[in-house]
């Protein structure tokens, strides 16, 4: 049984992906979703235990419409972090950074107030993880293999990172998913 989401201030490197890793397909496309179902309530529980999102400027620049996360279920401050805030259409309740991805997550937690920080970037979540703030990965792996577009993670020529398993007996365990292939006519 998975445990509910709680709203305890953690950050939260959250994100729907492919079975085969990647979060986005080219030109940062979300197509691929279509049809994907999700555990009744996982969008009210995100919607109720998310205080504010971190986001990266390629993402934003492809899906700028801040009334859109969750559905529309959730209201709140988002962050966009990037290098040029200057040329980034001014957009209510958007905030666009131009700092280290450290000092985006105290300003992301600040405004959370008490609930969690989302990260919904590959590339600051990457950045996060090297600095060890990451409290928590929270994927959904949709059944589709993409083969191209934005990965999750990408680290060549970088050690492992070993994860703990939550939601699990053995938190060491690996995690056993099986699918059929549907094909197209």
């Amino acid at each position: 049984m998975v445990e509910p989401r709680t709203a305890d201030g953690k950050v939260l490197w959250h994100f729907t992906m492919s079975l085969d890793g990647f979060v986005a397909g080219p030109g940062h496309s979300m197509d691929w979703m279509a049809g994907t179902t999700f555990r009744p309530g996982l969008v009210d529980e995100y919607a109720t235990t998310t205080g504010a999102i971190l986001g990266g400027r390629d993402g934003w620049d492809a899906y700028p419409d801040p009334g859109g996360i969750y559905g529309g279920a959730w209201k709140g401050p988002l962050f966009v972090l990037t290098h040029h805030p200057e040329d980034a259409t001014p957009t209510a309740g958007v905030t666009f950074l131009n700092c280290d991805a450290d000092e985006a997550v105290r300003i992301g937690l600040a405004a959370a107030n008490g609930k969690n920080l989302e990260v919904f970037s590959p590339s600051i979540g990457r950045q996060l993880l090297a600095l060890g703030l990451i409290d928590e990965i929270d994927l959904h792996i949709a059944p589709v293999l993409l083969g191209d577009g934005v990965r999750l993670y990408d680290n060549p020529g970088g050690v492992p990172i070993h994860l703990h398993g939550l939601d699990t007996e053995d938190p060491r365990g690996a995690f056993d998913v099986r699918f059929r292939p549907q094909y197209t006519a």
